[in-house]
C-alpha cells in the first residue's frame, strides 16, 4: 500500500481535478490570508459533497467523507479545516431538516446547485457550550425575525455565501423561547466581518470574526426545533460529526509529513513500519465510528466511542508526528518550511473541544457504564 493513495483515489471520485490542482499550488501559499484553496474547492464542486443525491449532492457517507477530508489536509492544512467546518454544517442542517416539510429539500438543492459554502455560527468553539447551543439571540416580533450575535473564530469568514448557527428564538407577541437553527445569507444587511486570526499556523481557513447587528432575517430560513428529542438528536449527530471530520482533518496533515519521512527513506524500517502503524491504526478506528455512523442510529453511547477514538487518534498523530519530525532530519528541518509547519498544524487537533482533560471525568464514568455528560 500507499500512504494516502486510497484517500487522493476517493477525493478524485467526488471532486474530480480538485486533488491535482491543489498539487499545482504550493503548498505555504495554500496556507496564507487569502489562499486560493476555498475558491478551487467551490469550483470543483466541493460545497455538494455530504447534500444527498436527491437533492442533487454528492452523497459522500461517513467514510467517503474522512478519505476526503484526510486527502485535502495533505496538500492544505487550511483548506482541510475551512471545508471541515462547511461539512458539519452541511450534515447538522441535513439532520435538522429530516422532518421538514420539504423546502427544506429545496434550499439543500439550492446550497448543491450553486455551490454555496457554508460556515458554521455554532459554538462549538466556546468553552462549556454544546454545539446548539446558542451564542446568538433571534427575536420574532410581528412576523420578522431579527438576529444579533458573533462568531469567533469562524472558519471561512470571507469565502462563505451562508452562515448556518443556532439561535435562542424569543417570540416577543407570544413570551416563549426555544431552539432554532438559522440559515443566513452572508450578504443580508448588518453583518460585519473583521480579522480575528493573527497565527501564521492554519490562516488560509479564514478564521475571522463575523459579528451580527439586527440583521433580518426571512421566516422560512428559521427552523425550530420542535421539542428535547429533536435538540438531543441534532446535538449529537452534530457533534459527531464535528468530532469525525476534524479528527480526520488532522489526521490527514499528520500523514503528510509521514510520507514525507518515508519517502525520504531515511530512519530505519522499524521507524517506517512504526510511522504506518500509528497513522493506518488512528484511521481505521476512525472509519470504524464513521460505519457505525452509517449502520445505526446516533446516541450518547455511539458519541461517548467517538471521544474515545478521538483521543487515541490525537495520541497518535503526536506520536507519529514526533517520529517523522526526528526521522527527516536537521536538514530537511533547515530546507523545508513545510515539515515545520505540517508538525505544528497536526498538533491543533488538542485545540478543539472538548480538550482531553475537561472529559476525563465523564469518560471514566462512561466506561464505568454511570453515564457522563459533554463538557
Amino acid at each position: 500500500m500507499e500512504l494516502l493513495a486510497e484517500e487522493r483515489a476517493t477525493l478524485d471520485t467526488f471532486l474530480p481535478g480538485l486533488d491535482g490542482a491543489l498539487a499545482e499550488v504550493p503548498m505555504m501559499d495554500l496556507e496564507q490570508h487569502g489562499s486560493p484553496g476555498p475558491e478551487l474547492y467551490r469550483k470543483h464542486g466541493g460545497a455538494k459533497l455530504l447534500i444527498p443525491r436527491q437533492y442533487a449532492g454528492k452523497g459522500a457517507t461517513p467514510v467517503d467523507a474522512i478519505h476526503v477530508q484526510r486527502a485535502i489536509a495533505s496538500r492544505s492544512p487550511s483548506l482541510a479545516v475551512a471545508v471541515a467546518m462547511h461539512n458539519f454544517s452541511i450534515a447538522t442542517l441535513v439532520e435538522v431538516f429530516l422532518s421538514g416539510s420539504g423546502l427544506e429539500g429545496l434550499l439543500l438543492e439550492a446550497i448543491a446547485t450553486q455551490d454555496r459554502l457554508v460556515a458554521s455560527g455554532f459554538s462549538e468553539g466556546q468553552t462549556g457550550r454544546g454545539i446548539l447551543q446558542p451564542s446568538m439571540e433571534a427575536r420574532r416580533n410581528n412576523g420578522a425575525v431579527v438576529i444579533n450575535g458573533q462568531k469567533k473564530p469562524c472558519s471561512l469568514t470571507w469565502s462563505m455565501d451562508l452562515l448556518t448557527a443556532s439561535v435562542r428564538l424569543i417570540d416577543d407577541s407570544a413570551k416563549t423561547e426555544k431552539l432554532a437553527v438559522v440559515l443566513i445569507p452572508i450578504k443580508a444587511d448588518g453583518i460585519e466581518r473583521l480579522r480575528y486570526w493573527n497565527n501564521a499556523v492554519l490562516a488560509g481557513a479564514e478564521s475571522d470574526m463575523v459579528v451580527l447587528k439586527d440583521v433580518k432575517l426571512e421566516d422560512r430560513l428559521v427552523y425550530p426545533l420542535a421539542d428535547d428529542g429533536d435538540v438531543e438528536s441534532a446535538q449529537i449527530s452534530g457533534f459527531l460529526w464535528f468530532e469525525i471530520l476534524l479528527s480526520a482533518t488532522y489526521l490527514g496533515v499528520a500523514t503528510a509529513l509521514a510520507r514525507m519521512a518515508i519517502d525520504s527513506k531515511k530512519g530505519t524500517s522499524s521507524d517506517r513500519v512504526r510511522l504506518g502503524i500509528e497513522i493506518e491504526g488512528a484511521a481505521a478506528a476512525l472509519e470504524g465510528i464513521a460505519r457505525s455512523m452509517m449502520a445505526k442510529p446516533r446516541g450518547k453511547d455511539e458519541l461517548g466511542r467517538m471521544l474515545l477514538v478521538r483521543y487515541a487518534v490525537q495520541s497518535a498523530i503526536e506520536r507519529a508526528t514526533a517520529l517523522a519530525f526526528e526521522m527527516l532530519g536537521g536538514i530537511a528541518f533547515v530546507r523545508s518550511p513545510e515539515i515545520t509547519y505540517l508538525f505544528s498544524a497536526a498538533h491543533a487537533l488538542g485545540l478543539h473541544p472538548p480538550n482531553r482533560a475537561s472529559m476525563t471525568e465523564e469518560l471514566s464514568n462512561f466506561l464505568g457504564g454511570t453515564g457522563y455528560h459533554l463538557k
